[in-house]
């Protein structure tokens, strides 16, 4: 992983988030430069994790999962793998295909689409800790066929404008707006 790379994505994302999400970036840049090895899981404080906002080709439905642990529906997303991510974009991507099946996921943009601080309640041997996650922005056929892990009570593909009859969460709020407005500014 390249601190570099993320910081500079993150100088790039302070230029278009929302004031909400400011602090975030502040609180993110912070934490990357001040710590040894902040994608890693064992940094005790916490880590960056990578998650995908994936949408259907349609552009009407985001792919969300019951997450077991949490007990709340969510983004798909996870812990970066050193071994295997060679960028944080990497492992959104990587953590899209590992926790939904789907057969192909095309990326709708290289830049980060959200960013989100947020504590993990203590588990087992694990303490509290915060996820530092950076979202991107992807998009799948909603036909295909998606296959649960063991981190995952159910996925399904939820309509924009109906997340928040699934959840409260802020950052999914904030995430289905942010893809609204999104694909009124693209042609893609």
């Amino acid at each position: 992983m390249n601190k570099v790379q993320l910081i500079q994505a993150l100088d790039s994302y302070a230029r278009r988030c929302d004031d909400e999400e400011e602090e975030f970036v502040y609180a993110m840049h912070t934490f990357v430069t001040t710590k040894n090895d902040p994608f890693s899981r064992q940094t005790a404080a916490g880590h960056i994790t990578a998650s995908a906002w994936i949408l259907d080709t349609n552009r009407t439905h985001a792919l969300l999962c019951h997450h077991r642990k949490l007990d709340m529906w969510v983004q798909l997303g996870g812990h970066l793998e050193p071994s295997l991510d060679d960028s944080v974009h990497a492992g959104a991507l990587r953590e899209a295909y590992e926790e939904s099946g789907l057969g192909a996921i095309k990326a709708l943009s290289p830049d980060i689409f959200d960013i989100d601080i947020h504590a993990i309640p203590a588990h087992g041997d694990e303490a509290e800790h915060l996820h530092y996650d950076v979202r991107y922005l992807f998009a799948a056929r909603s036909a295909n066929a998606v296959q649960l892990t063991p981190e995952s009570k159910e996925l399904a593909w939820v309509r924009l404008d109906e997340i928040h009859k699934v959840s409260t969460e802020k950052s999914l709020l904030r995430m289905a707006k942010k893809a609204t407005q999104f694909l009124r500014n693209s042609t893609h």
